[in-house]
């Protein structure tokens, strides 16, 4: 049987040598990392305290992009209190809390150091359209509040069908102009009709001052030719537009004063109803031209 060979005293002196250097390293290099790590955490305490990186006062918020709403209002938007520490700000959910705010429909938030600023882009809901019959309880829903006699149902539609208090307006900007086309009768519902319809609307030839929507089966446009009854709102709407541009010399040859509206239900037979009674002529676009 083969024997196994003893180590020597001096070898095993210079193993317990050699693990007494690898715990001491290691023991030494874990303190630094503690020494490091605190003073880390010391220095950013520290200069999230100094006081010359702190927001004190509105006017070191620069507000970009908005057309319309002042700075001053945009800066009434913002969830922030004063003094507030710039670097304890989250741009990411101050964008976020401004563009749930309607007039708002993107904002992007950035920290500047040197001087200390935050810096606000924004790119705003335009309305395209003043509604003036909002019913009370959708008024309130958008707000999150139970109905109340008080509460204002006059408001604005964006071109996505968005609606805007009044309120936000408050503080104009002097180039602001409030948009000519009115609408009665809408309804959230209808949001997803409102893009296209405002779309064909916006590009008609014939200019367009109110759209009533109260009956949901007859649209009614008032415009500068007169009153045109659509019907249900459909796919041919854009058709029925285009025969109205078609319907422009027809005060040349009617008193416009004498016709009490225009049906376009079927744009291909448009028929005109006048204010005497029983007295309905039916005219087609060729004929109206």
């Amino acid at each position: 049987m083969t024997s196994i060979s003893s180590v020597s005293q001096t070898e095993l002196a210079q193993r317990r040598q050699k693990l007494r250097q690898e715990r001491r390293l290691k023991a030494l290099q874990s303190s630094w990392r503690t020494i490091a790590v605190s003073g880390l955490a010391g220095g950013l305490a520290w200069v999230i305290t100094l006081p010359g990186w702190v927001i004190r006062q509105p006017e070191q918020v620069a507000i970009a992009g908005n057309r319309f709403l002042s700075a001053q209002a945009i800066q009434s938007l913002l969830p922030m209190a004063y003094p507030q520490s710039l670097l304890q700000l989250e741009p990411q959910a101050i964008a976020a809390q401004l563009e749930s705010k309607a007039p708002i429909a993107e904002a992007t938030v950035a920290r500047q150091l040197f001087p200390p600023r935050l810096i606000v882009q924004v790119k705003e809901r335009y309305p395209v359209a003043m509604i003036s019959d909002l019913p009370i309880a959708q008024t309130a829903k958008e707000k999150d509040t139970k109905p109340a006699a008080d509460v204002s149902n006059v408001g604005f539609l964006d071109a996505k069908g968005v609606w805007i208090p009044i309120e936000s307006y408050t503080s104009f900007d002097q180039s602001f102009k409030l948009p000519s086309l009115k609408i009665v009768g809408y309804q959230e519902q209808k949001r997803s009709q409102w893009a296209e319809l405002y779309q064909a609307v916006s590009q008609s030839p014939v200019k367009v001052t109110e759209i009533d929507w109260r009956d949901p089966s007859n649209l009614i446009l008032k415009t500068e030719l007169g009153i045109f009854h659509f019907g249900s709102y459909s796919s041919r709407f854009t058709e029925q537009i285009q025969a109205m541009d078609q319907l422009r010399k027809l005060p040349e040859r009617l008193n416009p004063k004498q016709i009490a509206f225009i049906d376009l239900q079927n744009p291909d037979t448009p028929s005109i109803q006048m204010h005497k009674a029983n007295n309905s002529v039916k005219s087609n676009t060729a004929t109206a031209n």
